[in-house]
């Protein structure tokens, strides 16, 4: 109430909370134009009395201005902004200096994942427990045959979960609805969609628009004729992860939006072609990074490939761009995740105000392709490829 005055009304009303006849009226409601009828006081003491609900009409009131300025479906009310790691939420957008056109757009609440299914440890506080302090954040792991079985059975889910998300990218349909298909593709295949609730990473998969280089958190924005999204798919699937993510056209996209995306799934398909027992884990930037800066585009530094398998996250890591640091050699038996970001302009980021969605520093669009992968004996398995049924999204495949 501190800072709030009361003005003089004309009008024969009720007071709000005691109906008694009114003589004042909340500035506040008649800036918003709000109707009278349920603004109106008869004293300053009924006013004061009732402010702490009565100012909740306000921010009902601007949350409707907003849904209508942003052209939002009626059902995306009480929709709130991702403001602080997933966590925060807001009525309004935060202030930020933002790199590039795209803005954020409210989040729906969490989405529930049934009893019956087998859930990793931070499905309900949002805290990996074992993850941090396993062994197997500094020595690579050598995969059992029988891991190797769940992987492959894990990565073949995966890549279905991932096609069912392509069939339905277009202009018009918004990130979240692309989430609601990966949560339930997720579900009714059995698995858990593991970023949901991952150090409080509010949706199941990540959709990163133009700018956005990765975990973008689907939201209530309706893709647009021209955009290119990435859709990054998890899942949790007898008691190990696969983890893959492509970028898809949005109708009619620009030619160097395509060169973009082309390059970025060359970048991958080079780097995975040198994988084998022996090849050193640096070597992959080198690769990626001299296909990427021959095509003018740039490679992102702060986010790498990783080990993967029981635990979502786990070495090696992996980085994409050239004179990296990264230890060691691969050997048969490791699986590991090689994801090259690949930007139109400068490789630096920049945070968003939600913790999560990375941005590109200059506001060029952001391009990304990854698989998980095994070493065998005499070379790789792309444990999460393209089968014969996933969609035709790619012309250059066709071709």
């Amino acid at each position: 109430m501190q800072g709030e005055g009361i003005v003089q009304s004309l009008s024969s009303l009720s007071c709000v909370r005691c109906s008694k006849p009114a003589s004042l009226q909340c500035p506040k409601c008649m800036d918003l134009k709000l109707p009278r009828e349920g603004a109106s006081f008869c004293t300053q003491d009924c006013f004061k009395a009732s402010w702490s609900s009565h100012k909740a009409v306000h921010l009902k009131a601007k949350l409707s201005t907003m849904t209508d300025q942003l052209n939002l479906d009626a059902d995306t009310d009480g929709w709130l902004y991702c403001t602080r790691k997933g966590q925060g939420r807001s009525g309004f957008a935060p202030n930020f200096d933002w790199t590039g056109p795209l803005r954020p757009y409210p989040i729906s609440s969490m989405r529930t994942v049934p009893a019956h299914i087998d859930k990793p440890d931070w499905a309900e506080d949002g805290t990996p427990k074992i993850e941090p302090y396993s062994d197997l954040q500094n020595t690579v792991e050598i995969k059992t045959p029988e891991q190797i079985k769940r992987m492959r059975e894990t990565c073949r889910l995966g890549r279905e979960i991932l096609d069912a998300a392509a069939r339905v990218i277009r202009p018009g349909i918004t990130t979240d609805e692309i989430d609601r298909v990966v949560h339930e593709a997720t579900i009714a295949g059995g698995g858990y969609p593991s970023p949901l609730n991952y150090h409080f990473f509010p949706k199941s998969c990540c959709t990163s628009v133009n700018e956005v280089i990765c975990h973008g958190i689907p939201d209530a924005r309706k893709l647009e004729d021209g955009d290119i999204v990435n859709v990054d798919v998890s899942v949790y699937y007898k008691g190990c992860h696969g983890d893959l993510n492509e970028t898809f056209f949005v109708g009619n996209v620009d030619e160097a939006s395509q060169q973009l995306v082309r390059c970025t799934y060359e970048c991958l398909e080079k780097a995975i072609a040198i994988v084998k027992p022996g090849v050193r884990f640096r070597e992959v930037g080198e690769v990626i990074n001299r296909h990427a800066t021959m095509s003018g585009l740039s490679v992102v530094k702060s986010y790498c490939g990783h080990g993967i398998g029981d635990l979502f996250h786990c070495a090696p890591n992996i980085p994409h761009y050239a004179r990296n640091k990264a230890v060691g050699v691969m050997k048969a038996g490791q699986t590991f995740t090689i994801e090259p970001m690949i930007n139109a302009g400068v490789w630096r980021d920049r945070l968003w105000p939600d913790g999560w969605t990375a941005v590109t520093a200059d506001g060029k669009r952001s391009a990304q392709f990854e698989h998980t992968l095994l070493v065998t004996e005499s070379g790789v398995e792309v444990l999460t490829g393209r089968l014969p049924s996933s969609p035709k999204v790619f012309p250059w495949l066709d071709a």
